[in-house]
């Protein structure tokens, strides 16, 4: 009975990380960046869209960074080009784009057609337009702890644990999942010795036999591996902070499309022992736009600044 009274109590004085307004309160400061770029430079910070075929998802997702990027004077491009273009012809317009003085940033929308190299494309992007931070030499400078263009989602985690309060020096963070768009980076960015950083990371994945043995050991734990409502309260240990990256969509009756989008994390039973959870959605998913637009103003000032 106590054990259950104090996992009410926990669960009541858990707080959900608020990414959507995170998120709002980054873009309201990348209108106010933008507004001063223009009143400095005479043009707004500029951002190119790649859209290769009708992918639906790929359609949605590029359309709602349009929008993010004109309720914040972010003026964007979209080119939307066949599924069957020849991956010389793509090569060539990002050389176009590059050559762009108007372009401050390239977003290459992934995945592309099988028939075209993605790291062939991305390595095309010069290296001062990556506002996605793929490129081998933003992934490099990470690394090495040097300033570069961050991944947005990675950076976006960062940002939520700051933004809530979170203090990530000398916490052990465990991430689950080591994809290179977001795992790998953001151990790599947590474990640089700096403010907001700092911390003792440990990377598991599905080649461990148990990844619960290191779940709970986490202060901080980031599950990033794409598989839905794998970890559970159990797999916690008490008043650890959890940044559920997942967005998965699975089958659920009750909903009138009956399917709805969860997280890496079962959030019900996660919640009675975290101390701080974020959502899905409404969690690091909002995040990943904001940084796009922060990472486009960066990249405006830098090639200004050469």
């Amino acid at each position: 009975m106590a054990a259950e009274l104090a996992q009410i109590e926990q669960a009541e004085i858990a707080e959900i990380i608020d990414g959507k307004g995170i998120a709002d309160s980054i873009h309201a400061e990348v209108k106010n960046e933008a507004e001063i770029f223009n009143r400095t430079y005479g043009r707004f910070p500029g951002l190119a869209f790649i859209l290769v075929g009708a992918n639906p998802a790929s359609q949605i997702y590029v359309r709602n960074k349009g929008k993010a990027c004109a309720a914040t004077g972010i003026y964007s491009v979209t080119d939307t080009l066949p599924e069957d273009i020849t991956e010389a012809t793509l090569l060539a317009r990002i050389d176009e784009l590059n050559a762009d003085d108007t372009i401050d940033g390239i977003l290459v929308q992934l995945p592309l057609p099988k028939h075209i190299n993605e790291e062939k494309v991305i390595e095309r992007i010069s290296p001062a337009k990556d506002v996605d931070g793929f490129h081998p030499i933003s992934l490099g400078r990470l690394m090495i702890g040097a300033d570069t263009m961050f991944p947005c989602t990675p950076s976006g985690i960062l940002e939520l644990l700051k933004r809530s309060g979170v203090k990530t020096e000398g916490k052990h963070v465990v991430v689950v999942g080591r994809s290179n768009i977001v795992g790998k980076p953001v151990a790599n960015m947590l474990l640089q010795k700096k403010k907001g950083a700092n911390a003792v990371v440990t990377i598991c994945h599905t080649g461990a036999p148990d990844v619960a043995v290191f779940t709970r050991q986490a202060d901080i734990l980031i599950a990033a591996m794409g598989s839905p409502e794998s970890i559970r309260g159990e797999h916690l240990k008490q008043g650890v902070v959890v940044i559920d990256v997942g967005m998965n969509r699975i089958p659920d009756a009750t909903t009138k499309s009956g399917t709805r989008l969860t997280g890496d994390v079962h959030f019900a039973s996660a919640r009675e022992i975290a101390s701080k959870i974020t959502p899905v959605p409404g969690g690091v998913g909002p995040m990943t736009i904001a940084m796009l637009l922060k990472n486009t103003v960066k990249a405006a000032m830098l090639r200004k600044n050469e």
